[in-house]
């Protein structure tokens, strides 16, 4: 054995000879590299192993109990540490939002540098700021125009609501009191509501309206500190994208090797697998959405203005934004403005819920498809589900990502089921699973058309003996 062993050394030896390597680095790999699990354990060690497994194991779930008693204390540091990481949160999300405009450039500009000036060697680095520099500059254009377009827009709304909604209230008034004048049923009936309503309002104007002035004038000031506040974290965040993006490469390699090393090769070939699919699908449904609500937000535009309706570009901005959130985002978005617009004026309103009805179909069946394809592969009640839950936890972050997320655990689950069923040797298609389907005692699965086949012969057998 001993001398085979060495047989086999002589032999890497020689070959390493030949590739031309030398015996510092033959004696490196043999030496200093050892190969990590190959050795067999002992008894004792096994036994200590199981000992200090058990011990680890009581004093988890010791803290974990400590941990739920103090649970209001580590909400709060938790809660803490995420509102001083949100500059790096928010680089990193606009570093992941960038990413696609960067690789684009640096896949067209890179070639043509190369090909241009072969002898510079600072290529990629170049490259790579050009696109850096252009995706900001894409990026900070598209905001300033965002504002520029909703804020003149905003205060127009709010100035023609201040001068138009009385009128509209005079009108209800008049309408109102020609009801009442009939002495009809009704009319007797919305005297009695308005007098109550009236009364409510004088009492809460007279009670509760003073206090609560002074306590949105305070929340008013707080929450202008508080938006200061989150235009500082973006600003660095924006920082701090530019160096995410200029070493993406380098993290990339450095969570690769820290992977490696804490896991085995087949774990840490899965865990890089279930990341690199978690990323084609946050990434797929989160660029392909924001495109889908772009092009949304224009031809909302473009209708709007064609119907000649009030709050055009306001109107076509809440509907584009809202329209990011899956399922209910045009619901959330349409509601609102169609209220702002039935109140300027309630035939345009009637049809403005008409054409928001038609360019959400038009969305969900032609657009959305095109665009986003199948890139979560889950059915329109996972969809639902999903955004529900991540709602309900999470607010409107939650609704927006919990589609991707939820798709990645999908995605899991079934990898998981699939493989217990190939070792079981049944088939993992679902559609194999119907009424007419079952597994046998000793584990052959029944396909329906050889069940089918098999109870026909059954029921052949049963009439042929009863004749």
């Amino acid at each position: 054995m001993k001398e085979s062993k060495e047989h086999k050394i002589t032999e890497k030896k020689e070959t390493a000879g030949k590739r031309g390597e030398s015996p510092e680095r033959q004696r490196g790999y043999y030496v200093n590299q050892p190969v990590l699990g190959k050795s067999r354990t002992s008894w004792l060690k096994q036994q200590f192993g199981k000992s200090i497994a058990m011990v680890l194991a009581v004093a988890a779930c010791i803290i974990f109990y400590f941990l739920l008693l103090r649970v209001d204390q580590v909400s709060g540091v938790v809660a803490k540490f995420f509102s001083v990481s949100k500059p790096i949160t928010y680089g990193l999300v606009i570093a992941y939002l960038l990413n696609p405009i960067v690789k684009s450039i640096d896949s067209k500009l890179l070639p043509l540098l190369e090909e241009k000036f072969p002898k510079f060697k600072k290529k990629q680095q170049l490259c790579r700021s050009i696109g850096i520099f252009l995706s900001l500059v894409l990026l900070l254009a598209v905001v300033v125009a965002l504002l520029n377009m909703m804020i003149p827009e905003l205060y127009r709304s709010i100035r023609d609501m201040i001068m138009n909604v009385p009128s509209q209230l005079n009108r209800f008034v008049e309408a109102f009191r020609e009801m009442n004048r009939s002495n009809s049923t009704l009319g007797n009936l919305l005297e009695e509501v308005m007098t109550q309503a009236t009364d409510f309002l004088q009492n809460w104007m007279r009670t509760d309206l003073m206090p609560r002035v002074n306590d949105l004038m305070s929340g008013l000031t707080v929450g202008v500190i508080n938006v200061l506040k989150e235009i500082m974290n973006v600003l660095i965040g924006l920082i701090v994208s530019v160096y995410v993006l200029f070493s993406k490469e380098k993290f990339s390699r450095q969570c690769k090797k820290i992977i490696y090393a804490l896991f085995r090769p087949s774990n840490a070939n899965m865990v890089l697998h279930l990341t690199i699919k978690s990323n084609d699908m946050f990434g797929g449904f989160i660029i392909g959405k924001i495109i889908d609500s772009v092009i949304i937000g224009v031809l909302c535009f473009i209708g709007l203005t064609i119907l000649d309706m009030p709050y055009t570009m306001l109107v076509s901005v809440v509907v584009g934004v809202t329209n990011v959130i899956p399922f209910f985002g045009p619901y959330i978005g349409a509601i609102p403005s169609a209220l702002l617009i039935l109140l300027t004026d309630p035939r345009m309103g009637i049809y403005f819920i008409i054409f928001i009805i038609a360019l959400q179909q038009f969305d969900g069946n032609v657009l959305g498809p095109k665009i986003l394809g199948d890139t979560t592969g889950l059915s329109a009640f996972w969809v639902v589900f999903s955004i529900l839950i991540g709602g309900g936890l999470f607010g409107v972050p939650g609704m927006i990502l919990g589609v991707p997320t939820f798709a990645v655990i999908y995605y899991i689950v079934d990898m998981i089921i699939d493989h217990r069923l190939e070792k079981k040797k049944l088939p993992t298609d679902t559609d194999s699973y119907d009424e007419y389907s079952y597994v046998e005692e000793d584990g052959t699965f029944i396909h329906a058309e050889k069940n089918i086949l098999k109870e026909e012969g059954k029921k052949k057998y049963a009439d042929s003996s009863t004749e």
